[in-house]
């Protein structure tokens, strides 16, 4: 019988037979089995039902790690689109995009989904659960997954199919449904224990546990403004026909997508110019602070933002936050011993509220700037003075939080909130994350202006999300307007940038899991030529060549 190596996340190595179960060898790890959810073999995710064929590194993926929970959540999907299978039968669940620990849902009906109609869908998983159904994989051919998802009405699944054309599919399958496998699932609905549905809007939301909870549904907290940035968008690309991946390959096909990609930078300009026309309204409003996570297209907005309001006769100046930053001997740091730029303590607040007295007051100040190379600020003799036309523009990524600026009266500050909130889906039921826009966004970027490779962009990944975890996304509710800055096109102009880089990333290297499942990602996309993309979008912040100076 021909055996592989394996080589146990301790240093032991154990012998078993080629393509064993990875569910087989987990009693072999020190890590309780039932806390073992996936394993990491040759630094790729696989699920337990994942046989193992050739020799190699495995170690276990627990509850409580991001790569356990992003697996969870993907078998929570299935485990409710085959209960609305069962239940709506000939009816599309659709994802939207997420709130919170939980995804919105809409029911392609003429009518609202019912509070009766929502417990059944809970009442109809529970009983998957208990009764404890595999979660199979296999292999189909190209002809029998058109024709499997033709008869379970998957539309923008199928359409898919014109242009992602293998001559087979890997496929998942519970209770009788099926649906295209993207990545690792749970074995059996018996894990999925922990989740609830609750009617939100029109459809509903299905809430999950979060990473370092696993074990529990934390109490639900409305973003009625976020959600309403969202449903405006979704509005916008059912009546433009642009709604998921196929429809936007569509498009490419037909060579009709010039006219959207000038029609969707016409409405983000919009958007901003109404943003403006609210900050005119309020003549009491001294400084506009652009808060917003990683990659979120701070600094463009910034500029457009200027433009909207020179238009409305201001004079904006714009102080970039980072321009702030203490000196590297004062900066805090992680818990891993990284220097913690995300902290509201990295930056020195008590001299940014003096000058902001000092502007306001009609004086004179000194502008700082931040060498990050020796860790240290400088100035330069770059000197800033306020007049009465002029409003002062404060980018960074705690604008949002009051202590960041208690020298300004609140009714002299106009808050604002961005976030590349896509509302594009892959298909019916694979919704696109805000955060893979977001890091492909700053795996281009870190490459094209920073000279980092997508692996160090994606190892340092966690510790930004968990920054804006802390710093950014509590205060989301403190905006006085939202912005959404996505593009529903620059997937398909970053992936020509993305995909080198990713490709670059190894199986030596630990980050070559995400790697994989960004390029899988990508694939979904048809390229548009980056020549098509204006001078002055947000998407040139990250490829370069924009008509702004940064």
């Amino acid at each position: 019988m021909e055996t592989v190596t394996l080589r146990l996340s301790d240093g032991s190595t154990i012998q078993t037979p080629l393509g064993t179960p990875a569910a087989d060898i987990i009693c072999h790890f020190k890590e309780k089995p039932n806390t073992i959810v996936a394993v990491r073999f040759n630094n790729e995710i696989c699920s337990l039902t994942q046989p193992l064929e050739n020799s190699g590194d495995v170690e276990p993926v627990c509850i409580g790690s991001s790569e356990a929970s992003a697996i969870y959540r993907r078998s929570l999907c299935l485990l409710l689109a085959a209960a609305a299978h069962t239940l709506f039968p000939g009816k599309r669940l659709v994802v939207g995009h997420s709130l919170g620990h939980g995804y919105y849902y809409t029911l392609d009906t003429a009518k609202s989904l019912s509070s009766a109609d929502v417990k059944r869908l809970q009442e109809k998983m529970n009983e998957l659960v208990k009764q404890n159904h595999s979660i199979r994989q296999s292999f189909i051919s190209y002809k029998e997954t058109t024709a499997l998802f033709e008869h379970l009405n998957m539309s923008e699944t199928r359409k898919q199919l014109n242009f992602i054309c293998p001559p087979r599919f890997k496929i998942n399958t519970l209770n009788g449904f099926s649906d295209l496998y993207f990545a690792p699932l749970l074995p059996s609905t018996g894990y999925i224990t922990q989740f609830e549905l609750m009617p939100y809007g029109e459809g509903f939301l299905l809430r999950y546990p979060s990473t370092k909870n696993p074990k529990h549904i934390e109490k639900f907290k409305d973003i009625p403004q976020l959600f309403n940035v969202y449903k405006r968008y979704k509005e916008w690309g059912k009546m433009l026909g642009v709604t998921s991946a196929s429809s936007l390959n569509e498009m490419v096909f037909n060579r009709k997508i010039k006219d959207f990609i000038n029609i969707t930078e016409t409405l983000q300009n919009k958007c901003i110019a109404d943003i403006a026309d609210q900050i005119k309204e309020k003549s009491s409003i001294k400084t506009v602070l652009i808060a917003g996570p990683s990659s979120s297209g701070k600094t463009t907005t910034s500029k457009k933002l200027s433009m909207q309001l020179q238009v409305l006769g201001y004079k904006p100046k714009v102080i970039e936050l980072d321009s702030y930053y203490v000196g590297r001997d004062l900066t805090p740091k992680t818990k891993t011993g990284e220097y913690d730029y995300e902290s509201l303590q990295a930056l020195d607040i008590a001299q940014l509220n003096r000058d902001l007295e000092d502007l306001f007051s009609g004086k004179e100040i000194q502008l700082p700037s931040y060498d990050f190379a020796q860790g240290k600020r400088r100035y330069s003799g770059k000197t800033m003075k306020l007049d009465t036309q002029n409003i002062l523009i404060l980018e960074g990524i705690h604008g949002l939080n009051d202590k960041l600026t208690p020298a300004v009266a609140k009714k002299n500050k106009f808050k604002i909130y961005l976030s590349a909130l896509t509302q594009l889906n892959l298909d019916d039921h694979n919704r696109i994350a805000t955060s893979d826009n977001r890091l492909i966004r700053r795996i281009v970027r870190d490459s094209q202006f920073r000279g980092k490779s997508a692996s160090e962009t994606i190892q340092m990944w966690p510790n930004v999300q968990a920054g804006e975890r802390t710093h950014i996304f509590p205060f989301q509710d403190n905006a006085d307007a939202m912005l959404n800055t996505a593009l529903d096109y620059e997937l398909a102009v970053l992936k020509i940038y993305a995909e080198p880089l990713l490709r670059c990333v190894t199986p030596l290297q630990r980050e070559y899991a995400e790697a994989s499942r960004l390029l899988r990602f990508l694939n979904n996309f048809l390229p548009i030529p980056t020549h098509f993309v204006p001078g002055h979008s947000i998407i040139r912040e990250f490829i370069g060549d924009s008509a702004f100076k940064y």
